[in-house]
């Protein structure tokens, strides 16, 4: 089959087409072939090295954690598929690799492609669809009502977090480029606040939560728009004890990840708040919820550009870039 691989970590490294064979199934896994697959901000990272602690992959690796396609071969122990049924997911951890013809994913994380998206859609959807499920419902427990704030509302998780927020009745805050702040509205959210010309610290008090995915400094000033009881829920860092406590690295690796996120949980404990680090899981229950709101078109997919998978490297650049609204899709067939 054909792939891209990865054969030395390194920033901006190009990914290398190649010709490796079909990946043999495991127990209780499917062979999908692959028609799209979401490009994330994940990929980059993991092929510029960031994570190589905790998640220590050997190289060569293929890259990608989307994938919307077709079952093709069914292993050993599954019940729930069948070859030709079309499919969606977040590939799993040490098994991702959807930057090619075909991955094997496990039932458990697999899910049925919602009806009225198309393959390029759907695959769009899974990585940042459980990101803002296991934010906002499982660690946030978000209810009507309350006040959320979302950053950077256009892209691919901020879009989907927007409109799921919405969805559970919320009152939305995001930050957005002016240029952005009218889609914004369109996706739910009810204050958009121009990152460029705007604080957003002077503009939001007494929130219940927020979605935190950009940089220390405005980490700090979210702490302090939260009221007393509510809850920060970071995406990019720095990670928490619960986090280290759960990762395969190893001893010295997990003291170091409590130790650097210890500044921030002092200071959210000081304001009487709550920090929490998520790092997002393949979870097949969760990926029906969210297939069940798209087939109700209570989520809608936001996708800014798709890339033939020829120019998967320039589809990786693309969002590394940060210039995406919305989610950026390769695809195949």
């Amino acid at each position: 089959m054909k792939a891209f691989i990865l054969e030395r970590y390194g920033k901006q490294r190009a990914l290398r087409l190649a010709d490796l064979p079909r990946p043999e199934l495991r127990d209780g896994e499917v062979l999908v072939e692959v028609h799209a697959a979401g490009v994330n901000l994940l990929d980059a990272k993991i092929r510029n090295g960031e994570f190589k602690p905790i998640l220590p992959y050997r190289l060569p690796l293929v890259l990608g954690h989307d994938v919307a396609g077709v079952v093709v071969q069914v292993g050993p122990q599954v019940r729930q598929f069948k070859i030709g049924d079309e499919v969606y997911a977040r590939a799993d951890d040490f098994r991702i690799g959807t930057f090619a013809e075909f991955v094997p994913v496990r039932e458990s994380s697999l899910a049925p492609k919602p009806r009225g998206l198309s393959m390029v859609e759907a695959a769009s959807i899974p990585l940042v669809g459980l990101t803002a499920w296991q934010a906002l419902v499982e660690q946030g427990g978000l209810r009507q009502g309350q006040k959320v704030f979302i950053q950077a509302g256009s892209g691919g998780v901020g879009s989907f977090a927007i409109q799921l927020a919405k969805h559970l009745g919320a009152s939305v805050a995001t930050t957005a480029g002016a240029a952005s702040a009218q889609a914004m509205r369109t996706l739910g959210a009810d204050l958009a606040i121009d990152y460029r010309t705007q604080d957003f610290e002077t503009q939001l008090r007494g929130y219940d939560l927020v979605l935190h995915s950009q940089d220390s400094k405005a980490l700090e000033k979210s702490l302090r728009v939260l009221k007393p009881g509510g809850k920060l829920i970071s995406i990019s860092g720095p990670p928490d004890p619960a986090f280290a406590k759960g990762s395969k690295a190893p001893g010295i690796v997990r003291l170091l990840l409590r130790l650097i996120s210890a500044g921030v949980r002092r200071r959210a404990k000081g304001l009487g708040v709550g920090y929490s680090f998520l790092f997002m899981r393949a979870e097949r229950s969760q990926l029906r919820e969210i297939s069940r709101l798209m087939d109700a078109r209570a989520i809608r997919p936001v996708v800014d550009k798709v890339f033939p998978f020829e120019a998967t490297n320039e589809a990786l650049a693309y969002v590394e870039s940060g210039r995406a609204k919305g989610k950026v899709v390769i695809q195949l067939k």
